[in-house]
Parts: structure tokens; sequence; C-alpha cells
């Protein structure tokens, strides 16, 4: 698969080098990092195209293409992460110049796509015939019938799943595999952390770690979920680790 990154900000760069997987991507435990990551695939070899969007865009763009490069490169997939607003509203033009067959545009900052512009870029994907996808955030995608949006959750991309396993006399997390990883990466950082600790501990636990990765979703209200983007994947990853220890959810 060919995967192409239009981007702006720091929650861009953590997917794209969770992608990659570089030696050097995850610095989170520090001086006590046991090199957990390196049992996990790279897939740098997917990418094809990176465009990072500057920072210093004016509030208001007139002519979006302005911004766009010209020679957008060909991708089977497109993924658009934190664009600002006015070049978000030509998303479908630009998956069009790529000749992409999918877009997932994740919504991690509410103010930057707002519902109502969402669905007008959707339903021009979709009458272009472009699968599409707006996982909010972007750790709540999973497959969706939708061939090549399936394929990237099959590389280890999305909602995260987890295998643990629980040492029933000590009653602490002996073992957590990561099966799918959230797709800025840290639930290599959750499970490093939950493992050998005490399972009655796992809330404080799995919160404190997805704040400390850090995780860069908005903390502004969201209209349609009722709660921050940050919080909502909160509770995505503890539910996974509920859902992968048979935990009864709350």
């Amino acid at each position: 698969m060919r995967i192409s990154f239009y981007y702006n900000g720091e929650f861009g760069k953590k997917v794209i080098g969770n992608i990659v997987n570089s030696s050097t991507f995850c610095t989170s435990c520090g001086d006590l990092c046991d090199h957990c990551r390196e049992l996990k695939r790279s897939h740098a070899d997917s990418i094809v195209d990176i465009y990072e969007f500057p920072d210093d865009l004016p509030e208001f763009i007139d002519d979006p293409f302005d911004h766009i490069p010209k020679n957008v490169g060909e991708c089977d997939i497109l993924i658009a992460m934190d664009l600002h607003p006015d070049i978000f509203s030509v998303l479908p033009e630009i998956a069009a110049n790529a000749k992409a067959k999918a877009v997932i545009a994740p919504v991690e900052v509410p103010k930057l796509a707002p519902a109502g512009l969402v669905q007008q870029v959707k339903e021009k994907l979709e009458s272009a015939g472009i699968d599409c996808e707006f996982p909010k955030p972007f750790c709540s995608l999973t497959k969706t019938g939708k061939t090549l949006i399936d394929e990237f959750v099959d590389m280890g991309f999305g909602r995260p799943l987890l295998r643990i396993g629980i040492d029933p006399d000590r009653r602490i997390f002996s073992h957590v595999q990561v099966l799918r990883d959230a797709p800025c990466g840290s639930t290599w950082y959750v499970a490093k952390k939950l493992r050998w600790t005490d399972i009655e501990d796992y809330k404080e636990i799995v919160s404190g770690a997805h704040h400390a990765y850090p995780c860069t979703a908005s903390m502004d209200k969201d209209t349609q979920l009722k709660d921050t983007i940050l919080h909502e994947a909160g509770y995505i990853i503890r539910g996974s680790v509920e859902e992968a220890s048979g935990f009864k959810k709350e």
C-alpha cells in the first residue's frame, strides 16, 4: 500500500514516526528504555509522500491551492492530520490529484474540523468514489468494510488491541502484548507501564501513562462527543485494557 501524509503540527509527526518506527522515535521511558519497540515492524517502505504545512498560515486563506504542493505524489491512501480548515475544505481535490482511493482524516482538534465541514468533505469524497473515514480521535479507528482503510488497520494501527495475561495468585499483570497500536504510538508505552503492576490499580496506571506519553488530542470540549477528545482517547485505551483483561466495563 502507498501512503501519503499531509499534516500540520506535532501529532502528525508522532503518527509518521510511529509508522516508520525508527530507533529514536519513542523516548517516553528515558534512561529506562528497554527497546521494546524493536519487535514492531517498520512500515517506512509504504510511505510515498509527506508534506508538512507551515504553522504561519493566515487565519483565512482565499485560495488554498496557493499553499498546496504543485507536484502531488500518487498514493493509495491519503492521511490528513490537523490541517488548516481552508486546506481541509479542498481535501477531496487533493485526494483526486493524488489518485488516492481512500482518505483518513482524524479529528484531534475540534476547531480545525467542525462537524459541518467534515460532512461536506465526506460527501465530496464519497461522490468522487473515494472511501473515507474521520475517526475522532484517530485511535478510535476500526475496520469499516472499506478495503484500503481496513488494510491500514490490519497493518497494526487504530483502536488499541491488546493481549493481556494476569497472575491470579499475585493479582498482577504478567504479560501485556500490543496487537494493534494507537496511531500515535502510545499503546506500547501504556503496555510497558502496566506490566508487573497490581490489577486493582489499572485505571490510574493507564490514565497516567496515556497522559505522560503524552496524548496530544485537544482539551477543548467537542460538541458531538460532549467531552474532550483527549478524554475520549483515554476512555478508549482504558476500554481496550478492560476488554483484554476480561474486566467488566463501568
